[in-house]
């Protein structure tokens, strides 16, 4: 079996009750529970929540029996708690089988499609990786700084590339991980083993954050969705 778990809390202090405010005439957290009921290869969708408001509403998506809503603790729904303690804790109570594959799905991704999703899947088993995740490439130069200097990471400012020769980076955008539950059990974390990447466009590398972010989203939403 194939789960889709997506993580939401009633308790984000910078857009108040952000998941099931609405986006595009329907609550953020519907759009990626909507790519996942359409995805061909999610057979469960568990929505992790401890707002009651937030469970009422996602209870009226209409997802039928593909949908399940899991109490998540109030231990596992802190500003400091970490998404993998909320996995772990639906893992720990519900016991699913370990060679099951789980999805993390995040709401703050709205822009993930069904599509992404199969397409990912497919990646995922046919690359015979442990672990993937879903990304964007990146064409900026990026540096850090050390010490009293700054470095470049990703390329010779002294031979810039031109763009159109520049391979650039894969950076995360959040929007879905896949492992075993048995990886996941053994490393407490998303990513684990060898891990492969799927690469999707480049307008779904924003995550809704801050109040900025939204004003982003909905625009890209509007364009691409």
């Amino acid at each position: 079996m194939n789960i889709a778990f997506i993580p939401v809390r009633g308790g984000s202090k910078s857009i108040p009750l952000k998941n099931i405010k609405e986006i595009n005439g329907k609550p953020l957290v519907y759009w990626t529970a909507k790519a996942a009921f359409d995805a061909e290869c999610i057979d469960k969708i568990v929505i992790a929540t401890d707002s009651d408001r937030i469970k009422n509403v996602v209870a009226g998506f209409g997802f039928g029996a593909k949908l399940e809503i899991f109490e998540r603790s109030s231990q596992t729904s802190t500003d400091t708690a970490s998404t993998e303690s909320v996995i772990l804790e639906y893992i720990e109570k519900k016991q699913p089988d370990k060679d099951e594959y789980l999805f993390l799905i995040q709401a703050t991704s709205p822009m993930l499609r069904a599509e992404h999703i199969d397409g990912m899947y497919k990646k995922f088993i046919s690359s015979g990786a442990d672990s993937i995740f879903s990304g964007v490439r990146e064409k900026q130069f990026h540096w850090i700084e050390k010490e009293d200097e700054i470095v470049p990471v990703n390329y010779d400012y002294k031979n810039r590339p031109r763009r159109q020769d520049f391979e650039g980076l894969i950076a995360e955008n959040g929007a879905c991980y896949i492992n075993s539950v048995k990886n996941i059990l053994e490393s407490k974390c998303r990513l684990s083993g060898r891990i492969t990447h799927y690469e999707l466009p480049a307008y779904t590398a924003y995550e809704i954050d801050e109040p900025i972010d939204w004003i982003i989203v909905e625009e890209l939403m509007k364009r691409f969705n």
